[in-house]
């Protein structure tokens, strides 16, 4: 493996001179705060889903893999894939009781010819509940700051046909955690774009990812059966920011939204969070 050193911190007009490419910002630990809400099957309280909510603290670690990873050619040349190692960890804000542990991988896969392909970044992981991702996407950046569009919570499938008047109360009249707004529950994203109301943010980068149409998640038999991943689709704004003082801090937001299906719905798992590099 060639050695190298990636840039730390590297300025989004810089970018292309780092291996990590659109990567090279994530690196370092990030902190901070978000939200989280998912439907889960309830067969043992006899009733047919939980809505929970959980405001949330997380902590998210990235380390650049030592060098690079070479691809072997057989009908093209070799390719050398660069990347980071990451950890996420994440705690109920009031409980602090754990509801996440994800171990991955965040590549950066340069163009190739066979098969013809631009260059792509790529996400790894896997999580305790016998889940495996694979998901692909792009890079690119962006002049101030992003453009935060609205992500639904609204389930959605045939299931949903045959549902009772009153089904989604839940969705309406929940028991929301310390700092989540009703509003939230119909878009989580409004919550991201609460977290930055009046700061000025001067350049984002952002990384897209999505396991369809290249990638999937691979499932235990018990997580098929009884609430199938099937889908994840997830956006990552790495954004400078600049304070009155004309300094600049790094700031990470995401919004990442898994498709849970039980009794033949699909549910949206919805998890955003504003992180500050520490």
């Amino acid at each position: 493996m060639t050695a190298y050193s990636p840039l730390r911190a590297a300025a989004p007009s810089n970018l292309s001179a780092s291996p990590l490419g659109h990567l090279a910002e994530l690196e370092g630990t990030w902190s901070g705060h978000g939200f989280n809400l998912i439907a889960v099957p309830n067969k043992q309280n006899n009733t047919a889903f939980r809505l929970m909510l959980n405001a949330t603290i997380e902590r998210l670690q990235f380390s650049a893999i030592g060098g690079a990873v070479p691809n072997r050619g057989s009908v093209q040349d070799d390719i050398n894939i660069f990347g980071l190692t990451y950890l996420q960890q994440v705690n109920d804000a009031v409980t602090m009781e754990g509801l996440h542990i994800e171990p991955g991988i965040w590549l950066n896969v340069p163009a190739t010819t066979d098969p013809k392909a631009e260059p792509s970044i790529v996400r790894q992981s896997t999580i305790p509940h016998g889940d495996s991702l694979l998901a692909q996407g792009h890079g690119l950046v962006v002049p101030g700051g992003p453009r935060i569009g609205a992500v639904s919570s609204k389930p959605t499938g045939p299931g949903m046909a045959h549902v009772a008047l009153g089904y989604l109360d839940p969705y309406l009249h929940s028991n929301l955690p310390p700092g989540m707004k009703q509003s939230y529950v119909a878009n989580m994203n409004q919550a991201l774009t609460d977290a930055i109301a009046g700061q000025k943010i001067v350049s984002t980068t952002v990384l897209s990812v999505a396991s369809i149409p290249v990638g999937g998640i691979v499932n235990i038999p018990f997580v098929t059966a009884n609430a199938n991943a099937t889908k994840l689709d997830a956006i990552f704004w790495i954004e400078t920011v600049e304070r009155a003082d004309g300094s600049q801090f790094m700031q990470l937001q995401y919004t990442q939204t898994v498709i849970l299906n039980f009794l033949d719905i699909d549910w949206p798992h919805i998890s955003v969070g504003t992180l500050i590099r520490t």
